[in-house]
């Protein structure tokens, strides 16, 4: 693994502790019982789409793990099933190592309505939750949209020149 992807990896857990600990103090506290804000899958999702669905697939399902274990004990997996799969998919129906702002803020966008939307579906099924869909998405699933389509553009231009830098890994067929 190259410095540049241990660096992405250490950056990721980096932001997962920041989310938790810090960004809390800086939130409004009307905002925090609606507010989950997640970034670290928005970060996920770069991933997926910039390099490639596998990485981002893996780093969903690791990161949603400690989201679940740490976060929201309730049930274990949750977290790690919905980023995951969330990841892989728009990795692979958004196949752009060159993807421009448009793009990733409507993966961003797409993204995070799945992720919550499928929270919502998974936590309904197991009793955990009792209030309606269209009372989940006034309360918390429009604000994480907006919050981490926030924060997907502050951090486009800085993650794209990472990325940019990163060699892409060739493909089968052009090996030969």
């Amino acid at each position: 693994m190259t410095w540049r992807k241990q660096f992405l990896v250490l950056l990721l857990f980096v932001i997962f502790l920041i989310d938790g600990s810090v960004l809390p103090w800086f939130l409004p506290d009307a905002w925090m019982p609606h507010l989950m804000p997640n970034l670290v899958f928005v970060c996920v999702l770069f991933v997926s789409v910039y390099r490639h669905r596998y990485a981002g697939m893996v780093l969903g399902a690791v990161f949603g793990m400690l989201h679940d274990v740490v976060y929201y004990g309730a049930m274990l997996g949750p977290y790690s099933f919905t980023m995951g799969f969330t990841a892989y998919v728009l990795g692979l129906i958004f196949q752009l190592p060159k993807a421009p702002l448009p793009v990733m803020l409507t993966v961003v966008m797409l993204g995070s309505f799945i992720l919550d939307s499928m929270l919502f579906g998974i936590y309904t099924v197991f009793n955990f939750n009792e209030q309606t869909y269209d009372w989940a998405l006034i309360q918390y699933i429009i604000p994480d949209l907006l919050f981490r389509l926030v924060f997907a553009l502050i951090i486009y231009v800085p993650i794209r020149r990472q990325f940019d830098k990163m060699p892409l890994r060739p493909k089968k067929d052009e090996k030969e």
